[in-house]
């Protein structure tokens, strides 16, 4: 029982640390990573391997302090990327 209860707490932790994508073009994508301590690019490169499996070109980065949108205050530090897959 206490594997069940733990498998579902790391779900749910995984789950709000995960990056966002939408598609821009043929095979462009923004991606909004999550607030992390530190600025990791971790999820954002996990979300472009999920978008691009035969790899990709990091044509912009841009980190903020507070929120992805600069205008809520949230901890941690955003990393966005535009992505071009190869």
């Amino acid at each position: 029982m206490r594997y069940i209860v733990l498998l579902a707490l790391a779900a749910v932790v995984a789950g709000c640390s995960e990056a966002e994508s939408s598609r821009i073009d043929y095979r462009t994508y923004a991606i909004s990573g999550p607030g992390v301590p530190g600025g990791a690019e971790g999820p954002n490169r996990r979300e472009a391997m999920r978008r691009c499996p035969k790899g990709y070109r990091v044509l912009d980065s841009s980190e903020r302090r507070n929120t992805s949108d600069g205008y809520n205050s949230e901890d941690g530090v955003f990393t966005n990327w535009t992505i071009r897959c190869l």
